[in-house]
């Protein structure tokens, strides 16, 4: 089982490499516009795919596992509402905000 998982971080590590060198390079006009609300969404994103590896490994239950969606699909909610009262846009204050939810969030995954 060990083995597993060291394979499994080496093959996620070369995925995850090899798409943020392509995905450095190819911003797109909305990245460009709106890199607060991309870095938090980035950030929900790799929370998601670490609560489905936990979950897939064994180490969260799927009680455990649905209630972390939950809380990354509350947090994602937040952005979206406050970038409707902002044209779009999120000040500095709430990315800080949402950032110390997602780190809450985040120590509860592991890791």
């Amino acid at each position: 089982m060990n083995i597993r998982k060291t394979i499994l971080a080496l093959v996620i590590g070369s995925v995850a490499t090899t798409g943020f060198v392509a995905s450095a390079s190819a911003d797109t006009i909305w990245q460009k516009h709106h890199p607060r609300r991309e870095e938090v969404n980035g950030r929900l994103a790799n929370l998601n795919r670490r609560i489905h590896e936990e979950r897939v490994e064994g180490d969260l239950t799927g009680k455990q596992a649905l209630a972390l969606h939950r809380d990354v699909r509350g947090i994602r909610h937040q952005e979206r509402f406050a970038a409707s009262l902002d044209n779009g846009h999120i000040t500095k204050a709430e990315q800080r905000g949402l950032n110390q939810e997602e780190n809450a969030v985040s120590g509860q995954v592991g890791r």
